[in-house]
């Protein structure tokens, strides 16, 4: 079941004269979760700011369980959550009274935000600084409050922006495995930006790459990562200079850490390394080939 259906969206700035967003159509299925990727300036903000209704297309509709947006705002964003790193709660708040206060806002009965509330907050480690000034937490506190304030809802679709910019390694993968248990528990659909890779291979079905505005990729996240192409080889060996002028010679880009040498191939042509390493009577005795990675892939389409 399509939940959100964006056709021919544009967005024009008239001072300076620039298109941010090119006429992007896309879809978000129930239960999905679609990766939105680019390097900064590809319009992502820009596109989920038109999502919330924060800005308004030049042209285009975007259609949210079969409505437009444009004429049923209050009605699709109570359904609609959004969280990001780059936004801010009021300060002389308490964590508390911010989420409640939404939660109200939103029309969660007060029995059922106050079980919900409680239950989120202990599971992000947060129920201790409840009456804490939202002004006086962390980056990582903050992001985590914005989490719970996005969730608390309970929305049907989930906009998140860049959610673990800001958080430690254990607390990220805490928030991903939560996302992950709220699209399979809830059936939540999520549209998820990072400019981490890994994270996104690990959470998204489907990823959409902009570039200067535009789509220019639909794939899942292990066939992007293919388009690039280049496969890792690492060779543990005893004679690192000779293997690295070898690899010179060879116009074959390598980096030498000790009796570590690492390269760069085209995967059809791993084979064929090996073999003319072999014939050269150099030799190694341990290799690790990794595929290309989404992270291969982005650094690629950066460039």
């Amino acid at each position: 079941m399509t939940l959100l259906t964006v056709n021919n969206l544009y967005k024009k700035f008239s001072n300076p004269d620039f298109v941010a967003v090119n006429s992007i159509s896309f879809e978000l299925q129930k239960g999905q979760v679609l990766g939105f990727l680019g390097p900064n300036g590809a319009g992502k903000t820009t596109t989920i700011q038109m999502l919330l209704s924060t800005m308004t297309p030049t042209s285009g509709e975007i259609i949210y369980f079969g409505k437009n947006l444009k004429t049923h705002r209050s009605e699709i964003l109570s359904k609609v959550g959004f969280a990001s790193t780059y936004v801010s709660l009021p300060g002389k708040l308490t964590v508390y009274e911010n989420l409640w206060f939404y939660g109200q806002l939103y029309g969660v009965s007060k029995n059922t935000l106050k079980e919900r509330l409680e239950r989120l907050l202990k599971k992000f480690d947060l129920w201790s600084l409840k009456d804490r000034r939202s002004g006086t937490l962390s980056a990582g506190q903050t992001t985590r409050v914005m989490l719970i304030k996005a969730f608390c809802i309970e929305p049907q679709i989930m906009l998140l922006d860049e959610p673990t910019a800001s958080l430690d390694p254990d607390v990220a993968q805490e928030v991903l495995n939560f996302i992950k248990e709220q699209q399979k528990q809830q059936g939540v659909s999520i549209l998820f930006t990072s400019h981490k890779m890994d994270e996104v291979s690990q959470i998204c079905d489907s990823v959409l790459v902009l570039k200067k505005g535009t789509i220019i990729a639909h794939d899942a996240p292990e066939r992007l990562a293919a388009l690039a192409g280049l496969a890792h080889v690492e060779l543990i060996v005893e004679q690192p200079e000779a293997i690295t002028a070898w690899c010179n010679n060879q116009n074959i880009p390598v980096k030498t850490h000790g009796a570590l040498i690492s390269v760069q191939l085209e995967e059809h042509k791993i084979a064929e390394f090996l073999v003319k390493l072999v014939q050269a009577g150099l030799s190694y005795n341990q290799i690790s080939i990794d595929k290309p990675t989404l992270e291969d892939y982005f650094l690629h389409i950066s460039r």
